[in-house]
C-alpha cells in the first residue's frame, strides 16, 4: 500500500492525492473537475513531475480501464501528462535511454536531498543547483516506466467502443516504439473508426523502421477511407517512413491539403495535422 505521506508533489506531502483521485470517480462534475485541475497541477506541474507521480499511474491506468467511470477521456489526457509531461510530438519516435540518461546517474542521496531543501527548508537552492535538473529527469523517467509497465493495459484501449478513448490511447502509446507489440496493435484499429483510426495512423508515423507488410496494407486501405483525416494521416506515415517510395496516392493526398487553412485534427495529438502534413511534405522534399 503506498504511503502517500512520504511521498512528495510540486506543492509538498502527496497526502491530498488518494482523495483527489477518488474524487475523479464522483457523481459530480464540479468534483471532477476540480480534482484533475488539483492532480494536473500537482503531479505533472507545468510538465514536471514529482516523486508522487509514478505513483499516480496505476491507479489512473485503473480508472481509464474502467468503462463506468466518468469523464474517461480527461482522464486520460491527466494519464498522459503524467507519463510524458509536455512533451512535443518533436520528441516521437522517443529514445527514452539518451533522454533519461542524466536521470539514470541520480541516486537515492541526491533525490533526498532535493525534497529536503524543496520542501523541508534544509539547506539552499545553491546546494542543489548542480543536481536539480536531473532529479527532475530521474522523476519524468520514473513516471514514464511505470506507464510503460502497464503499456499492454494501454494498447488494449486502442479497440476501446469509445472512439475518443482509442484515439487518445494511440496518442500516448506511439511514445513507447520499443514495445514489440506496439506496430501490430496499431494496424489492428478498425478502419471504421475515424478518431482511433487517425490517430493511429500518426501514431504509427512515428514507428522507427520501415512500414511491415500489414501495416503497409492498412494505410494503404486509410488512404482511400472517405474520412479525409483517415486519408491525410495514412499518407503522412508512410511519407514518413517510405519517403523514398511513397505511393502517389499518398503524394496526391498531402499535395491536396497544401495551402488549405484546415485539414481537420486528431484527438491527442498537439500538433495540428496541417503541421503534420507540413512536415511530412517536406520529408518527400515537396
Amino acid at each position: 500500500m503506498t504511503d502517500w505521506s512520504r511521498l512528495h508533489h510540486a506543492y509538498g506531502p502527496a497526502t491530498d492525492v488518494p482523495g483527489q483521485l477518488a474524487a475523479l470517480t464522483s457523481e459530480d462534475p464540479a468534483v471532477r473537475e476540480t480534482a484533475v485541475s488539483a492532480l494536473m497541477g500537482s503531479v505533472s506541474h507545468q510538465g514536471t513531475r514529482w516523486p508522487a507521480s509514478a505513483y499516480v499511474v496505476e491507479p489512473l491506468m485503473r480508472l481509464v480501464d474502467n468503462a463506468t467511470t466518468p469523464d474517461r477521456t480527461t482522464v486520460l489526457d491527466l494519464l498522459h501528462a503524467v507519463a510524458i509531461g509536455d512533451r512535443l510530438e518533436d520528441g516521437v519516435p522517443f529514445d527514452r535511454v539518451r533522454e533519461f540518461a542524466a536521470g539514470d546517474q541520480v541516486g537515492s542521496a541526491q533525490t533526498d536531498a532535493v525534497i529536503r531543501v524543496l520542501f523541508q527548508n534544509a539547506g539552499d537552492v545553491d546546494d542543489i543547483a548542480d543536481v536539480g535538473d536531473a532529479v527532475a529527469v530521474r522523476w519524468a523517467a520514473d513516471a514514464y516506466r511505470a506507464t510503460e509497465r502497464h503499456l499492454a493495459v494501454a494498447l488494449g484501449w486502442l479497440q476501446d467502443p469509445d472512439s475518443a478513448i482509442a484515439a487518445r490511447a494511440a496518442a500516448l502509446v506511439a511514445w513507447f516504439p520499443q514495445n514489440p507489440a506496439l506496430a501490430d496493435a496499431l494496424a489492428a484499429v478498425t478502419i471504421d473508426t475515424c478518431d482511433a483510426r487517425a490517430s493511429a495512423n500518426l501514431a504509427a508515423a512515428h514507428l522507427p523502421g520501415p512500414v511491415s507488410v500489414q501495416e503497409r496494407s492498412v494505410l494503404i486501405t486509410s488512404l482511400r477511407s472517405a474520412e479525409e483525416t483517415v486519408r491525410v494521416t495514412a499518407a503522412v506515415a508512410l511519407a514518413y517512413r517510405e519517403s523514398a517510395t511513397l505511393p502517389d496516392e499518398a503524394l496526391s493526398v498531402l499535395a491536396s491539403c497544401e495551402g488549405r487553412d484546415t485539414v481537420g485534427s486528431v484527438p491527442g495529438w498537439k500538433r495540428s495535422l496541417k503541421g503534420h502534413v507540413a512536415l511530412a511534405l517536406r520529408r518527400i522534399g515537396f
